[in-house]
């Protein structure tokens, strides 16, 4: 992956999960919903496991998780962490903006 992909994908999900964070936090009156959610969101996606064999097949599954994610490349774990801060930032965001009077909704 060149540097000019690495900076656009690192904004994109920076941006895209404070907009759903943000958006998630002021519906559901949540200052940290989408801060729970991302990890959550990332096994999903990370890991070949299907749902049902977490209920199913625990063990294996979990199992696989730390598998999956370690074999991750440094370049995919930097993008997952960008989009992680951002759904860091909407809580802190939505906590300020409700500190300061601000209510959503």
């Amino acid at each position: 992956m060149s540097i000019p992909q690495l900076i656009i994908s690192i904004v994109l999900f920076l941006v895209l999960f404070f907009g759903i964070g943000f958006l998630l936090n002021m519906i559901l009156r949540s200052t940290w919903i989408m801060a729970f959610i991302y990890p959550l969101v990332i096994i999903w996606i990370v890991n070949d496991a299907r749902l049902v064999e977490y209920v199913t097949q625990p063990a294996v599954a979990f199992s696989s998780i730390g598998e999956s994610v370690f074999s991750l490349q440094p370049v995919d774990l930097i993008i997952l962490l960008s989009g992680f801060a951002g759904a860091i930032i909407s809580g802190v965001v939505i906590k300020m903006l409700r500190v300061r009077g601000y209510q959503m909704f």
